[in-house]
C-alpha cells in the first residue's frame, strides 16, 4: 500500500509540555483518515507539523514518500479551525489572488474558481465582500481556497462547522468527490458521525500518545462485543426469557420491534456462533430481527480515552 504521509517517531514539548509523544502514522493514498482526540490531545500540534508551522523535536514526516520538504507545502491544502480571509475584499479576487499564491496562472485560478462557485451554488457571489456573508457563506469561499490548487493532500479541521445540513451535506459529496478523484483527506474533527460516515481509515490521540489507529472496519472488529440485538414473535415471551437467561446474557433492548414482538440484546459467549444460536431458537418462536451491534466510532472513542485516564 502507497502513502502520502508517513510521521515515524514524532515527538513535540513545548516547555515542559509533552504535545506529542513518539506518533506513528501512515495515512494512505486515495482514503479519508479521520484524525480524533479530546481537546488537547496533540492534533492540532501533529497538523502544524505537517505544514511545517512548527518542527518535531524528534522524528521525521515523510510525504510521498520522501522526507517532507519546504515546497512540498504547495501539495497540501489546510483549511484551519481558524479560518482566515480578508473581510473588505470582495470574494472572486481574493480566491484569484490566493490561488495564485499557490501557483495558479491567472487563467488557471479564474477557470478553477468558476468551476468551484457552480459546485457550491455560489456564482453570483464574486463581487460580494466577506464581510456580506454569514459564517456558513464565509466557509464555502475559505473551503474552495483550499482546493483550488488541487493538491495531494487536504487537511480539514472541523470542515462543517458553520453549515446547515443541507450544506453541510453539499461539502461532504465534494470531499468524497475529491477523494474518488486522487486526492488524500486528513480530516479531524469532534463530530462522530462524519468519522463515521465518511473516513476509511482512523487515529485516536489522547494526552499526546496515539491510542489507536487502522482501517475503520478492522478498528470496529477489535472492540466487538458478541452483543446481538433479537426479537421474536411467540406466544410464550415468559418461557422464552427464562430459557435464554439459563444460558447467555441478556441486556435491556431499547430497539423497536414490530407489533410489541418480545425482544432482548444478548452476548453471545465466543465458542458460539451466530448461525448456531439462530437455530437453537428457530423452534422457539419466528424470528422477526437479529443484528449485531457493532460499536460506533463515538463508543470506541469513548471507551478507548476512559480506558487510557
Amino acid at each position: 500500500m502507497q502513502h502520502i504521509l508517513e510521521a515515524k517517531g514524532i515527538s513535540k514539548k513545548y516547555g515542559d509540555f509533552q504535545a506529542l509523544h513518539n506518533i506513528d502514522l501512515k495515512i494512505p493514498k486515495q482514503s479519508i483518515f479521520g484524525i480524533m482526540g479530546p481537546n488537547g490531545a496533540g492534533k492540532t500540534t501533529f497538523i502544524r507539523i505537517i505544514n511545517q508551522i512548527t518542527m518535531p523535536d524528534q522524528g521525521e514526516v515523510l510525504f510521498d514518500g520522501n522526507p517532507i520538504q519546504p515546497d512540498d507545502i504547495q501539495q497540501i491544502g489546510y483549511l484551519p479551525e481558524e479560518r482566515g480571509l480578508y473581510k473588505s475584499m470582495k470574494v472572486g479576487e481574493q480566491v484569484l489572488y490566493l490561488a495564485q499564491l499557490k501557483g495558479l496562472t491567472k487563467k488557471e485560478a479564474k477557470d478553477r474558481l468558476y468551476y468551484w462557485f457552480e459546485q457550491l451554488e455560489i456564482d453570483d457571489w464574486f463581487d460580494k465582500k466577506v464581510n456580506e456573508l454569514s459564517k456558513g457563506m464565509a466557509q464555502k469561499i475559505q473551503f474552495i481556497v483550499t482546493v483550488i490548487h488541487q493538491p495531494k493532500l487536504l487537511i480539514l479541521d472541523e470542515p462543517f462547522s458553520g453549515f446547515d445540513p443541507v450544506n453541510a451535506n453539499l461539502i461532504r459529496k465534494q470531499i468524497i468527490k475529491l477523494k474518488n478523484e486522487g486526492a488524500t483527506i486528513l480530516l479531524s474533527t469532534h463530530r462522530m458521525e462524519n468519522i463515521e460516515e465518511m473516513c476509511d481509515y482512523i487515529a485516536l490521540l489522547n494526552k499526546s500518545e496515539k491510542l489507536l489507529d487502522g482501517k475503520i472496519d478492522d478498528v470496529k472488529q477489535d472492540f466487538r462485543t458478541q452483543v446481538f440485538q433479537l426479537s421474536l414473535k411467540t406466544d410464550q415471551k415468559e418461557e422464552l426469557e427464562s430459557h435464554l437467561k439459563s444460558k447467555f446474557e441478556l441486556l435491556p433492548a431499547d430497539f423497536k420491534t414490530i407489533a410489541g414482538n418480545w425482544k432482548a440484546n444478548v452476548k453471545l459467549p465466543e465458542s458460539i456462533a451466530p448461525n448456531q444460536f439462530l437455530k437453537e431458537l428457530m423452534p422457539l418462536g419466528t424470528i422477526t430481527h437479529f443484528n449485531e451491534v457493532m460499536p460506533s466510532v463515538n463508543e470506541i472513542f469513548i471507551k478507548s480515552v476512559a480506558e487510557h485516564a
